[in-house]
């Protein structure tokens, strides 16, 4: 029920029969304003001229003031004062021209004859020889009061030259006046609520009548807004209301087609943003950024909702660069490096103008591509091409100048022809090895290694490749470098399925570095260990170490860390690149850590599964 009467109030029903009501009542109040203030004008006129003092009075007045004899004049005063019979004044008061109170028709007031007057205006009538009159209001009993000073000129003078003996005060209480006045205004203002109450029921049954058709089109729009077009507005007339009312049934119509074929292009759109490799950014003429899909909000690590209404220049981190003007005027293709601690980002981003038929630009449309992988591609490449070029360059140089020699008769020295022969033979050798590696590399990038996966006991195995370097020093009667091999292997059998042949490469790889590098009679650990589902295996060594700088380098493609050292020993830099590889073909990981001076030690983790005895060898049986 109250929203109802709530409704009604905000209707245009009860706005039309408003208007016809104010317009009455303004019409009524504008007449009733200009009669009261009339009549006020003629009643406050007339109650002046009731209040006013005879003239007779005055100059009887003026006359006790131009005598000699105070006492006598005072009295004479006073009786006239008295004499004074007008309901409407409440006090008459003689002051002379110093400003001495010399009566008053007040009998509880007579203590103030003989008192300078303290009133302002009576002070000012006397000096500026002239009359006064106001209305004044008093607040301690709530009436209005009609005040005149009058000054009181002496008998023997007369024309300009009169000379001024005082003022005659009047105060009168105007209560009279505006209660008639009062009076008539309630009246007044009684047929005018009566007159706008019956104007508004009038003119609310007239607007209904008018709005019956605007309430249903407003409820056929809302409709429309509401995405519901099946309903139609009645039309009841020919006039401008049914011409509106046709009008809306037809741009409902209009309007069903033209949401349809937006919402189609729209779920067209978004479905085509959403599913771009690329990211897309679309801005207003002011560069705020008004669309952004899923990937463009990935790239710059913010949020949709955060980046909207945001400028481009701020997003794309370029405001220090670049101005919106730059990019509207010049749409070149920027690269723009988002790369940090977390991530390698590196993005091109491609502009061009949203503009209307007139050439307007309304805004613009930035498309980013992640070039990451293909700068990362290159980089390798070139240094790769570079990385080759100088490996191969050393040994071809070296075969050049000896081959030369031999050539230019060194041949024929028995004592140097044999040196020379077998640095020839040794560099070729380093080629060829060099060479396979990098066809082996070649082979593990493309996918197509094959890799013969067996289950594998890795103590016996790890075990049997360190054997083999405990006799290469036994066998070898005088070794360029002593070494020992100490081994901390868990007890229990651990079984791993990997690929023998290549999982040997990497172990030897490894312990071919740690002996290279360790020092003469040097210790190597070599550890296995298993953890709840991983296999680790670590190799230690007590060599120079490998500088903190170098560390993540250590398995790129022809790094060393010491590299006259590695050339010299016949190292190709592609040993730990291969090894890498590998561990990672087998679905493990590899990696070192080292201390300058102190040592490196690389670690191999694989993936692990427990197995019971009993499991090997019903697995065996079912084969």
């Amino acid at each position: 029920m109250k929203l109802k009467r709530k409704n009604f109030f905000k209707s245009i029903n009860f706005k039309i029969a408003l208007v016809f009501a104010l317009l009455l009542l303004i019409t009524l109040e504008i007449v009733g304003a200009i009669f009261v203030r009339q009549l006020e004008t003629e009643n406050l006129q007339q109650f002046k001229t009731q209040v006013q003092i005879p003239t007779y009075i005055d100059n009887s007045l003026a006359e006790q003031l131009s005598g000699s004899n105070t006492t006598k004049a005072n009295a004479q005063i006073k009786t006239m004062l008295s004499d004074i019979n007008n309901s409407n004044i409440d006090e008459v008061r003689v002051i002379d021209s110093k400003g001495t109170i010399r009566g008053t028709n007040d009998v509880n007031d007579q203590a103030v004859v003989g008192q300078k007057t303290t009133d302002r205006n009576v002070k000012n009538a006397i000096y500026n020889n002239r009359s006064y009159t106001k209305n004044t209001y008093d607040t301690s009993n709530n009436s209005q009061y009609y005040i005149s000073i009058v000054p009181l000129y002496s008998s023997n003078t007369t024309g300009n030259n009169s000379q001024l003996v005082g003022v005659l005060y009047v105060r009168a209480n105007m209560k009279s006046v505006y209660n008639t006045i009062n009076s008539i205004m309630k009246i007044f203002a009684v047929a005018s609520l009566v007159a706008m109450a019956l104007g508004l029921g009038i003119a609310i049954i007239i607007a209904r009548a008018i709005t019956r058709p605007i309430e249903e089109m407003k409820r056929q729009t809302q409709r429309i807004a509401r995405g519901d077009y099946a309903g139609q507005v009645r039309v009841y007339s020919d006039d401008e209301l049914g011409q509106l009312a046709g009008a809306i049934n037809n741009l409902s119509i209009r309007v069903e087609e033209s949401q349809e074929s937006t919402e189609a292009e729209r779920r067209r759109l978004d479905s085509v943003l959403a599913h771009m490799s690329d990211g897309v950014i679309a801005t207003d003429r002011r560069g705020n950024i008004t669309i952004i899909n899923e990937t463009a909000s990935d790239f710059v690590d913010v949020t949709a909702e955060k980046a909207i209404g945001n400028s481009i220049l701020d997003m794309l981190q370029i405001r220090d660069d670049y101005s919106l003007r730059d990019l509207i005027e010049n749409q070149d293709e920027l690269t723009l490096d988002f790369s940090s601690n977390e991530r390698d980002l590196i993005l091109n981003a491609y502009f061009s103008l949203i503009q209307r038929e007139s050439g307007f630009i309304s805004g613009l449309v930035c498309v980013l591509h992640d070039v990451t992988e293909q700068q990362k591609i290159d980089n390798d490449r070139k240094q790769f091409v570079s990385n080759v070029s100088h490996e191969l360059r050393t040994p071809l140089t070296s075969l050049r100048s000896y081959i030369e020699a031999l050539s230019d008769g060194a041949w024929k020295d028995p004592e140097v022809a044999p040196g020379f022969l077998k640095v020839t033979q040794e560099e070729t050798d380093r080629m060829i090895r060099m060479i396979n590696e990098l066809l082996s590399l070649s082979r593990m990038d493309s996918g197509t290694t094959r890799v013969d996966m067996e289950l594998v006991n890795i103590n016996e195995m790890f075990n049997y490749v360190l054997n083999r370097f405990d006799m290469i020093l036994k066998k070898d009667d005088n070794p360029a470098k002593y070494y020992t091999i100490k081994r901390e292997f868990t007890k229990r059998d651990l079984w791993v399925e990997i690929d023998t042949d290549k999982f040997t490469q990497v172990l030897d790889n490894i312990m071919n570095n740690a002996i290279k590098y360790s020092p003469d009679g040097g210790v190597v650990t070599c550890r296995l260990l298993e953890t709840h589902n991983q296999v680790i295996i670590s190799i230690s060594d007590q060599g120079l170490g490998i500088p903190r700088a170098d560390l993540t380098h250590v398995f790129d493609r022809f790094f060393r860390v010491d590299k006259a050292r590695s050339r010299a020993q016949g190292g190709t830099g592609l040993g730990l690149a291969i090894s890498k590889e590998v561990v990672q073909m087998l679905g493990g990981r590899i990696w070192v850590d080292s201390v300058e001076g102190q040592g490196s030690t690389f670690y191999i983790s694989l993936p692990y599964e427990p197995y019971e005895e009993e499991d090997l060898w019903d697995d065996d049986s079912q084969a």
